[in-house]
């Protein structure tokens, strides 16, 4: 019997939330590689996965981006593990944002001691910046579609006040600067959907202003760890890296170079997937689902499957789901043996 296509994406920040906490122990508990990832932490005497994901309550306040990189990465990549090889064959690997270094490991590019190594490393550099953070902006409308008069609005707003594009996110449009430029921005704003979302502890992620971060992971992180990925991995800008066609030294100048410095385009990255691979289904690895309504909203955007709208996504959905959440229990068991 021939195997499922799969396009596998790797969530970012902001997807271990208090619902997740206990991710680990539910889906991975005796995991050789957990283990070997509490090793690692606590041979840097840091605070071990198990004892983050297994506290009593959650807290945002240690859950920040030196503890929260690594909890999700480990999450993702066991995910990653644990899909069904017999049943489903990966095609292509991407990622949003942080979840750029889980999809290198996914890939083959990196080993997976190294691409756990750059996700922990990465939690604590990324906070070396200038002073700045991000908002999110809702331009998509109820039916999941754009208006392109209204992005062309934001745009202008944000060229007045020197705001940056930060991640293209589906219907979603994450957006970066100092926080006096976010507030004039704010003031400016045309109506949108939902007010603007300031990002609690976020940094001006893929912007100039974290130079500062791409300076310490160019330090940190050597090229020699990184190799050929052994699937297509779709980076941030759309770019498709194949096995044969990839310099490994290319592949970690734009990891620790434009990655950080330049607006990551989830979107772009999303419709290179879906129209060059034509996967038979999208597996979003977990913890949390909220990257679900951006990949949701592209697929309007593209009019794939015929999927218009997101009363056409969600009865697609409801049939025969074309895009499988790992953190969502009643899909999880579809793509798992």
């Amino acid at each position: 019997m021939s195997k499922e296509t799969i396009l596998v994406v790797c969530p970012g920040r902001g997807t271990y939330n208090a619902p997740e906490l206990g991710y680990l122990a539910r889906h991975h508990r005796g995991s050789e590689w957990l283990a070997r990832f509490d090793a690692l932490r606590a041979d840097a005497d840091k605070a071990p996965l198990s004892a983050l994901d297994g506290a009593a309550k959650f807290s945002p306040a240690l859950l920040r981006g030196e503890n929260a990189a690594p909890l999700i990465h480990a999450c993702a990549y066991l995910d990653f593990l644990s899909l069904d090889r017999d049943r489903f064959e990966v095609v292509a690997v991407t990622g949003n944002s942080m979840g750029w270094y889980t999809a290198l490991a996914c890939a083959g590019a990196v080993s997976p001691e190294h691409g756990f190594a750059i996700a922990d490393g990465m939690g604590v550099n990324s906070q070396k910046h200038l002073p700045g953070g991000q908002a999110v902006l809702v331009l998509a409308g109820e039916d999941w579609t754009v208006d392109p008069a209204l992005l062309r609005a934001v745009e202008a707003a944000m060229a007045r006040h020197g705001v940056l594009p930060s991640i293209r996110l589906g219907g979603m449009l994450v957006v970066a600067g100092d926080n006096a430029a976010l507030d004039a921005l704010e003031r400016d704003l045309p109506a949108l959907a939902r007010p603007p979302m300031r990002l609690v502890g976020h940094g001006p992620f893929h912007t100039p202003l974290m130079q500062a971060s791409s300076d310490a992971a160019r330090a940190q992180f050597p090229v020699s760890w990184f190799g050929r990925p052994e699937v297509p991995l779709i980076d941030g800008r759309g770019k498709v890296w194949r096995r044969f066609e990839s310099a490994p030294q290319e592949l970690w100048d734009y990891t620790f170079g434009q990655q950080i410095l330049a607006p990551y385009d989830f979107t772009a990255a999303m419709t290179v997937g879906i129209r060059e691979f034509a996967p038979d289904r999208v597996v979003l690895l977990g913890p949390g689902e909220t990257l679900g309504g951006a990949i949701g909203q592209v697929l309007v955007a593209l009019k794939w499957l015929d999927i218009s709208s997101r009363n056409v996504f969600s009865a697609r959905q409801g049939e025969d789901a074309f895009l499988i959440g790992m953190g969502r229990p009643s899909q999880r068991g579809i793509v798992i043996p």
